[in-house]
């Protein structure tokens, strides 16, 4: 019985899988319980062909624990020419009334959040990831942003 429940699992999860053509780069990396300031999540892209335009993305998992309206991350694209470009993104994580936005049927939401759009990758690159977030009227950042658990990046082909 489990053995047969393992590989109708495999199965499905092959099948779910395969039919995201549009995919080219997706992987995610735990933060733990909280996301500390000082850590940063650094992604190495691989050399992607060069013809075709992507979009890129960063994603997030987060729960209930997540205490903030919006986020704001840090995101640094190193370029094949030794230049990095920073970017300082402010995305909504909440409604209004406090409930996280996001897909996801239990308390761990996913977000998709739009970085960069057609965009050509000429090379590998490397993409770093910090959180930026402070509370209202602060200047120190959070030291410690709970509620998100794992970043991922994805790059997707444009269609």
């Amino acid at each position: 019985m489990w053995i047969r429940n393992s590989t109708i699992l495999f199965l499905l999860t092959v099948l779910f899988v395969s039919c995201d053509k549009k995919r080219s780069f997706d992987e995610y990396h735990s933060v733990g319980n909280a996301w500390h300031k000082d850590s940063t999540v650094t992604f190495s892209v691989p050399i992607l062909d060069s013809t075709q335009r992507y979009n890129l993305f960063v994603n997030l998992r987060a729960n209930n624990n997540y205490q903030f309206n919006n986020l704001f991350l840090i995101v640094a694209m190193e370029l094949p020419n030794g230049f990095t470009k920073v970017d300082t993104l402010e995305y909504q994580m909440a409604d209004v009334d406090g409930t996280l936005l996001g897909d996801g049927f239990s308390d761990i939401k996913e977000s998709k959040l739009f970085y960069k759009e057609n965009v050509r990758l000429r090379s590998k690159y490397r993409v770093h990831i910090k959180q930026a977030v402070r509370e209202n009227g602060k200047v120190p950042g959070v030291t410690a942003l709970n509620g998100i658990t794992e970043v991922g990046f994805r790059i997707e082909k444009k269609e």
